[in-house]
């Protein structure tokens, strides 16, 4: 049924849907981990901190929970499972990891779906969150990468780690003194995770020429880069709250220098300093340590350069 599902939507964009395919294509790039993460970056440090940390660590617990599940399913892309399937081009380059559930779709999720249950915000604006958060989801069958159960499963879950997120937030706001105990157990959590993958057997099927189908360890890159996420996010979270505590009751050009500054950051570490890392440290140490840098710079690192920049300008 899934498989039929989308050789119809396969027709369909390879016959009178190329109007479709270009808008599609674009609305899949807000599935793509470094949007989502460079989004939530700028609303924490620009817009309103309380907000971008929920973001955030929502979307930390997604890549964990999407990385396990991942490599516990093991499920093939749709054109391992079906010659027929061709998937498009452009989407296929950021198709990585195992099919089960749909990172992009937990990434959309994390964001859209993150902001549409949040009550504060207008009915209009949440309705716009939702069908964001579809769109994005449906443009990864549409695309040929994902099954209907990748992306449904994924868009599903990654809404329940988002709301289990606000009630953890809610509780801490009611015990301070518990956000150590919070990180502690988290980062225990992606310490297992990341035993798991990496000892786990993998399916070892192979093609006719007797070439591998999938390399399951290269599959699990993505669940280490969720281990590096998280680690990163929960000592930095846990560093801020003690040590800077910055505001984003700021002005707007305080906001401007942050957002342009944040970014030229964040370019920096993204594209010279981890690939030099990532050359220098080879497999999985490499992909958590890169991954950690990423996250730590958005949660702490920058949050001090905010702080030591502004209490000069005062």
């Amino acid at each position: 049924m899934d498989i039929s599902i989308l050789i119809f939507l396969q027709s369909f964009r390879e016959g009178i849907g190329a109007i479709f395919t270009e808008f599609l294509s674009k609305m899949t790039w807000f599935g793509e981990m470094n949007v989502v993460l460079i989004l939530a970056g700028l609303i924490y440090w620009c817009v309103s901190k309380e907000t971008g940390t929920y973001l955030l660590m929502g979307w930390s617990g997604n890549r964990v929970v999407n990385g396990v599940l991942k490599v516990s399913v093991c499920a093939y892309r749709p054109w391992i499972r079906d010659a027929r399937i061709i998937p498009d081009v452009a989407a296929m380059e950021s198709a990585t990891g195992y099919s089960f559930p749909s990172g992009h779709s937990m990434n959309a999720a994390s964001l859209f779906g993150g902001l549409a249950i949040k009550r504060e915000y207008r009915p209009g604006l949440r309705a716009l969150f939702w069908i964001l958060m579809g769109l994005t989801a449906f443009s990864r069958i549409f695309l040929g990468v994902h099954t209907p159960q990748d992306i449904l499963v994924g868009a599903g879950a990654g809404v329940l780690v988002m709301f289990l997120t606000g009630k953890l937030l809610k509780w801490l706001k009611d015990h301070p003194d518990k956000d150590i105990m919070i990180a502690v157990i988290g980062i225990l959590i992606a310490v297992a995770v990341a035993i798991f993958a990496a000892l786990k057997p993998y399916p070892t099927d192979y093609d006719a020429e007797g070439k591998l189908l999938v390399d399951g360890l290269k599959m699990a890159n993505d669940t280490f880069k969720a281990v590096g996420w998280i680690g990163a996010f929960l000592i930095g979270w846990i560093l801020e709250r003690r040590l800077i505590n910055f505001t984003t009751e700021v002005t707007v050009q305080q906001r401007v220098f942050r957002l342009v500054g944040g970014l030229l950051g964040y370019y920096l570490i993204s594209l010279i300093i981890n690939p030099l890392l990532k050359s220098a440290v080879a497999g999985f140490a490499g992909t958590v340590i890169t991954c950690f840098i990423q996250m730590f710079y958005i949660v702490f690192l920058f949050p001090v350069i905010i702080k030591l920049a502004e209490r000069k300008k005062e």
